[in-house]
């Protein structure tokens, strides 16, 4: 055997001298459950607009990349050191829309953090009474008035007609915009209500009203 192949044997020894095969493997695998726990609860309690298949994807792998770098940085300090130097100029210009993501991601990263550092019950643990209370919290969501957007045209002498029909209605309503024209006038309101379509056709029945359109808000679809 030649220096130059004992120098490169004797290196990769060193790589696995602190790292088990056999541990990588597992924490791979359970990073990999864990992570595919962490998409079905996103894609069961997802209530956004548009549903995007590739973060679901994301947080798969963000435990799965997670977990071997703690692993490796966990017991060298120095590599630690230098990869936190490196993250730190790390900027991601990819916009998160729902704040919910944010800590979808931060879950996946938490998971991948503890695998890697070898508490994998813990991790188990933390993943299963996540998942339950986000079932929970999503469950008694539901049991609250939806929320939507109220928008309608309509001729600025109905707008009596319009406010007593909104007393009738809906539950609860605010103001959001109200532009005037002299083709007419468009308003905007925030409605809380059970029925999604029968205050349209009732609004439509009011004189003066061109149409009326309800649109959900973000945080209330599929609900």
């Amino acid at each position: 055997m030649s220096t130059n192949n004992l120098v490169e044997f004797t290196g990769l020894a060193a790589q696995f001298k602190s790292i088990v095969p056999s541990d990588l493997f597992i924490a791979l695998g359970l990073g990999f459950v864990v992570g595919l726990i962490i998409a079905l609860v996103y894609r069961k309690t997802y209530r956004g607009v548009l549903y995007s298949p590739s973060f679901t994807l994301t947080l798969v792998m963000l435990t799965l990349i997670t977990t071997p770098v703690v692993m490796c940085i966990k017991s060298d300090i120095a590599l630690s050191m230098g990869m936190v130097g490196a993250l730190s100029i790390v900027r991601f210009r990819t916009a998160v829309k729902d704040p919910m993501d944010t800590a979808y991601m931060f879950w996946s990263l938490t998971m991948g953090i503890l695998l890697g550092a070898g508490l994998h019950l813990v991790a188990l643990i933390v993943v299963l009474c996540i998942s339950v209370l986000m079932f929970v919290l999503t469950f008694v969501k539901f049991t609250s008035p939806n929320a939507y957007l109220l928008v309608m045209h309509y001729d600025e002498y109905c707008e009596p007609a319009i406010t007593k029909e909104l007393d009738r209605s809906v539950k609860s309503y605010k103001l959001r915009s109200k532009t005037l024209t002299r083709a007419g006038a468009e308003m905007t309101y925030e409605v809380r209500l059970n029925e999604r379509h029968e205050v349209v056709t009732r609004m439509l029945d009011i004189e003066g009203v061109h149409d009326a359109t309800l649109v959900a808000c973000q945080s209330e679809v599929g609900a």
